[in-house]
């Protein structure tokens, strides 16, 4: 496995459990990828996976928790039902209730004209989560005709089909920036799974994300596999026909007999730079998929006691619509944001620390891309200060005080997360989705080595549940997915 991300964790896992010899190779410190966390002056913060959804017993990530053996290893802490998320439009707030008939409800109250058009919306997302096996864990009753469907027509066009108030329609992609929804491209699909998936249940980890990175890599080494930080996969070996195994640091030779590769597809591409088994046209279709934007993190510990801790994850927008908030300029940015807090312990009363992410362009980044974290200068310094500084003032004027209860802020940009990640351009989720592309923009599980497959965010989708998605599409090919799917219900049983 290249890669100790959630995508190369778990499907070292669901080999290991299968009786493969798994060993995951990873190029930093700590294991996880989006799933790591860091430390400054005794507060922790997750730097990726923020929060999960459907994770009540019963629903699908419970399902695939208990698989991955990793169920009892977890704290969660449920977000506010009646608000797990909070949407404000140039100062209007909406909140989002969990489950169908208490959002319904909720959206009802604030659009009374809308409640017909709401079910049907409703009815639409769940038209669309069912039609998937893999979100239904029913193998063989994928829909196609409905999967393609919403796949090449934008999130935009669709709800103008179904809601009638343009305002509601903004409210209802008010999260958008957990897929960075751009108008008119991403497929209405990647919209209703998001929906499903936090509406059914929402929750933030109690103590930080890694704690699935670490509960993973201890499954694996309990079925005898080896997990490796410091291993950066520099090339991936082939003969004429298959790969034989991977190069480490640049010098020391690993074999294998299957290679999955969980790192951005681009890096892949990298590894196999000197074999002809890769078409030349598939590189370049891989080389010039586009990417979401990136972020812009700016890590806020707080002086004791002083900040009630927020069980709704807020998304501000300084004006009546969360779309283009990737287009802007200098006057206009940050065009919108999400502020959350982080959880430490149960039954939290003050948060110690919280986090703001904003749209950022790599752009801007241009003096300092041939830098690396720790050595990008005093220029760089100063630009990320005075980003922090205007981000945590936009955030003030819905939050009036909070500046002042700030003991320290940390920042992170796109240039961070490429370091740490290896994603190309710092890009937010990796790959774009694009209904114009079809399947030109997507990226497949299998290459054209026999050997040699792809996991992780690009290859379903990003977040917890579209990674693990993926992952079991990739250890299908070597398991079959209908035995996989039994050894998940089976699991949850």
């Amino acid at each position: 496995m290249i890669g100790g991300g959630l995508g190369g964790l778990s499907s070292g896992v669901m080999l290991a459990k299968n009786g493969y010899e798994v060993t995951v190779l990873d190029q930093g410190y700590q294991i996880g990828g989006c799933l790591q966390c860091f430390s400054r002056h005794g507060v922790k913060f997750e730097t990726g996976m923020h929060f999960i959804g459907s994770a009540d017993k019963g629903q699908i990530l419970h399902k695939l928790f208990r698989y991955l053996e990793i169920d009892d290893q977890l704290s969660l802490s449920r977000l506010d039902t009646m608000c797990y998320n909070v949407i404000s439009l140039a100062g209007q707030r909406f909140n989002f209730a969990n489950g169908r008939e208490a959002f319904i409800g909720q959206m009802a109250d604030y659009f009374p004209k809308q409640t017909d058009h709401l079910n049907r919306y409703f009815d639409l997302i769940e038209r669309i989560a069912a039609a998937s096996s893999l979100h239904t864990l029913k193998y063989g009753e994928t829909d196609n005709t409905v999967n393609a469907e919403y796949q090449l027509r934008s999130i935009n066009d669709v709800l103008e089909s179904v809601i009638t108030d343009d305002l509601l329609r903004k409210v209802l992609v008010g999260d958008l920036s957990l897929y960075a929804a751009e108008y008119d491209k991403t497929p209405f699909s990647v919209h209703a799974f998001i929906m499903d998936f936090y509406n059914r249940s929402a929750f933030r980890f109690i103590g930080g994300s890694d704690s699935v990175a670490k509960a993973l890599t201890e499954v694996i080494r309990r079925y005898e596999g080896h997990v490796y930080t410091r291993s950066k996969v520099t090339r991936i070996l082939c003969d004429h026909t298959r790969a034989m195994g991977v190069e480490v640091n640049g010098n020391d030779f690993w074999g294998g007999y299957y290679i999955i590769s969980s790192v951005h597809p681009k890096r892949t591409m990298e590894m196999l730079h000197d074999t002809s088994l890769i078409r030349p046209v598939f590189r370049e279709r891989i080389n010039h998929i586009p990417q979401t934007v990136g972020v812009f993190s700016v890590y806020l510990h707080f002086k004791e006691n002083t900040v009630p801790y927020m069980n709704s994850n807020f998304f501000g927008y300084n004006s009546l619509t969360p779309w283009g908030c990737e287009h802007y300029d200098e006057a206009s940015w940050p065009k919108g944001y999400l502020y959350m807090h982080f959880c430490n312990s149960p039954l939290q009363m003050y948060a110690c620390s919280g986090l703001i992410l904003s749209y950022m362009r790599m752009d801007e980044l241009e003096p300092w891309k041939q830098t690396t974290v720790g050595h990008r200068g005093t220029d760089y310094q100063d630009f990320v200060r005075e980003k922090a500084l205007r981000l945590i003032e936009s955030v003030e004027v819905q939050f009036p005080g909070l500046k002042n209860r700030i003991a320290h802020f940390y920042t992170s940009s796109p240039l961070t997360y490429r370091d740490y990640t290896g994603t190309e351009d710092g890009a937010m989720y990796g790959v774009a989705k694009d209904v114009s592309l079809g399947i030109a923009g997507r990226v497949p599980y299998k290459t054209r080595i026999p050997n040699v497959f792809m996991a992780g965010q690009n290859v379903n989708s990003h977040g917890m549940l579209g990674v693990l998605v993926g992952s079991i599409v990739t250890c299908g090919e070597l398991l079959t997915p209908q035995y996989l799917y039994e050894q998940i219900l089976e699991a949850d049983s």
